[in-house]
């Protein structure tokens, strides 16, 4: 891509309300396109490669379901808590997300975040993932109880979401805050850089 393009309009390729957060933060426009792909066990994968096919896999999906030839960047991500080598992704009830937040209690973990991106007249997309520590406090029961009794935990992995209440649960972080919320919001802004693109200068 030669030049410099002007980017207003991205298309997230997801419902994660955290993302579309993200990304308005940009002062971007955001066009939400859920892809409808499902998040199913990939036997053999490592949490850190299954983020990475996710993201791949809900990007081609989202772009399976265009109907017009792309006019904005596409844009999709997955996050996936690597607890000593097992992948923890969304809890399927309450007491699943319980066993998750006993699991993680007073431990340390890795959140990985991977991202796929499609640009018009590009080929090739762009996929990149990021890693970062996180170290809990030693839960105690009704710290669980209560978080549990937020609602939060149901359709985040590893059964919390950072930038909510659980952000009393964490201990620690070394590397980068956003991985954890969702999207590696510096390295999505990086890589639209390098394909040819300036973003807004006003929200």
């Amino acid at each position: 891509m030669n030049g410099r393009t002007p980017l207003s309009r991205i298309v997230l390729a997801s419902e994660s309300p955290r993302r579309l957060e993200l990304l308005r933060s940009l002062g971007l426009i955001v066009e939400v396109a859920a892809s409808g792909y499902s998040e199913l066990p990939v036997p053999g994968v490592s949490p850190a490669g299954l983020a990475s096919y996710h993201a791949s896999e809900k990007l081609r999906a989202a772009l399976e379901l265009q109907r017009r030839p792309l006019d904005a960047p596409v844009l999709a991500a997955d996050t996936v808590v690597d607890l000593d080598g097992l992948a923890l992704g969304k809890p399927f009830d309450l007491r699943d997300a319980a066993r998750m937040l006993e699991s993680l209690s007073g431990r340390e973990h890795v959140v990985h975040t991977a991202f796929a991106l499609a640009v018009p007249g590009v080929e090739q997309w762009v996929q990149e993932r990021s890693s970062t520590r996180v170290r809990f406090y030693r839960l105690e029961a009704c710290e669980i109880a209560d978080y549990l009794a937020t609602g939060e935990p149901l359709d985040k992995a590893g059964a919390y979401g950072i930038q909510g209440r659980a952000a009393s649960l964490v201990e620690a972080i070394e590397g980068d805050f956003y991985t954890v919320m969702g999207l590696p919001l510096a390295r999505v802004v990086r890589a639209l850089r390098g394909l040819g693109f300036t973003l807004p200068t006003t929200k």
